[in-house]
């Protein structure tokens, strides 16, 4: 049909020139002619053009490459499809495990720690949640829904709370109103300080004083997680440190923390308990009741090129918790304070060094901590040499408990994406000497524990 158009134009133009009307010598007609002739033969050849353009293959890909990508496509549409239909959309499944070497001179012991159970070896400041393996299952469905199950068995919270449980943490997180307003639910670490649980992200193999013993373990209820800015608050009604209450044991905590991050390099946090929680320094005699307690500790970090500097203000009591009870019989309230303070450096982009240093005042009727009363372990209680009992009438010297310090430096090394390599010396000391020296039987005021330990985690 295109090459009939040009000459039906030609015929048409050539009787219309035939006529003495047009008024137009040959010479004119036929310029016209040629120039009408020129400028269909540039349509031609465009339209030649476009035709040979649009029989290519898309993308610069041959007929096979466009066959197997069709192929790739329907594939994976299909292996989406499978996954979410399996409940594997937005998971994420993660884990970590730290195997130490620990080395305590009170002690008298040396050597390899790894899940080593907490109901057996108990929880003292140089094993802590050291020796952990973690593993970590967390889900997010579509409409913003968060689910989260860690499992750590005998180092981890459940452990230290029940002495069995390896769950660590069993929480969910619910949007309420728009995803930064939510409920939140289920058993969760506890969130005071600034050092973490996790070896991953503690910077040193131990916690400082502050951590393991002023602090609580985990929370069992239900709050609310919102997200206001650069604030982000946090408030539970919950069980503090135990699943469930006992028979003739009534009432729970309010737990809260509040961080605010000033700026891209420093921020700081604050957190508190107040209720009813176990007393399991002094237990009435049934031994299933709670008393009241007040927790509350201030945190802040600065972390920049290189330096890394935090720290950490707490005071806590917990009512006929004390070690020494007066001179009625009658228990008293325990109290403390205390500070810590951490620096760390990172002398090259792999290899940080770390500096941390803590105090406990904990003098007060005997002295008696978050869950701790005569601890020659830990250097917790009067004088080792006087023989004071726990919950008995105060004698001469009892009525005073040990203030405690420590001192740990150590170094941390990244040696690829999955593995750190650390080492750290600490010196602990009080101002009495309520450490145990089991090799002669001794009670001195100071302890050194060495430890080494590799982190591998994906």
């Amino acid at each position: 049909m295109t090459s009939n158009f040009p000459k039906a134009t030609l015929l048409a133009l050539a009787i219309a020139a035939a006529f003495p009307a047009a008024a137009q010598s040959n010479a004119e007609i036929l310029n016209e002619l040629k120039a009408l002739r020129d400028r269909v033969n540039q349509l031609e050849s465009q339209l030649k053009e476009t035709q040979a353009q649009a029989a290519k293959p898309q993308w610069g890909m041959t007929p096979e490459q466009a066959a197997e990508l069709n192929r790739v496509t329907v594939k994976t549409e299909a292996l989406e499809d499978s996954r979410d239909a399996g409940g594997f959309g937005g998971l994420k499944i993660s884990g970590q495990m730290q195997a130490a070497y620990i080395y305590n001179r009170a002690q008298d012991l040396a050597g390899f720690q790894f899940l080593d159970s907490v109901a057996t070896y108990g929880y003292n400041y140089w094993n802590g949640y050291v020796g952990m393996a973690i593993l970590d299952f967390q889900k997010e469905m579509q409409d913003g829904t968060k689910w989260r199950l860690t499992l750590a068995p005998q180092r981890g919270v459940g452990s230290v709370i029940d002495g069995t449980s390896i769950v660590q943490e069993a929480s969910v997180s619910v949007p309420l109103t728009d995803l930064q307003t939510r409920f939140i639910a289920g058993q969760i670490p506890d969130w005071s300080g600034y050092e973490y649980l996790q070896p991953t992200l503690n910077k040193l193999i131990t916690h400082n004083l502050l951590f393991d013993f002023t602090l609580p373990t985990g929370y069992i209820g239900a709050g609310v997680d919102i997200t206001s800015g650069k604030w982000v608050t946090k408030a539970m009604l919950a069980q503090m440190n135990q699943n469930a209450n006992f028979s003739a044991a009534k009432g729970s905590v309010l737990a809260f923390r509040v961080d605010y991050a000033r700026g891209e390099y420093q921020g700081f946090g604050m957190a508190g308990v107040y209720g009813q929680a176990p007393n399991f320094v002094n237990p009435p005699a049934s031994g299933k009741q709670n008393s009241n307690l007040g927790l509350f500790e201030v945190d802040g970090y600065f972390i920049r090129g290189d330096w890394t500097v935090q720290g950490q203000l707490s005071y806590g009591y917990q009512k006929d918790a004390a070690i020494t009870a007066d001179a009625n019989g009658n228990l008293q309230t325990a109290s403390w304070y205390g500070l810590s303070t951490l620096a760390a450096y990172k002398l090259t982009p792999r290899l940080e060094g770390v500096g941390r240093f803590d105090y406990l005042n904990n003098s007060r009727n005997g002295g008696g901590l978050l869950g701790y009363g005569i601890s020659p372990e830990n250097g917790i209680g009067p004088d080792g040499n006087l023989g004071c009992v726990q919950g008995a009438a105060a004698v001469a010297g009892c009525e005073t408990g040990a203030d405690r310090y420590a001192l740990a430096v150590g170094m941390n090394y990244r040696f690829n994406e999955y593995t750190m390599f650390k080492v750290e010396a600490r010196y602990d000391w009080a101002n009495q000497p309520v450490f145990l020296y089991v090799d002669d039987g001794s009670y001195r005021k100071s302890n050194t524990v060495l430890g080494t330990s590799v982190v591998v985690s994906f």
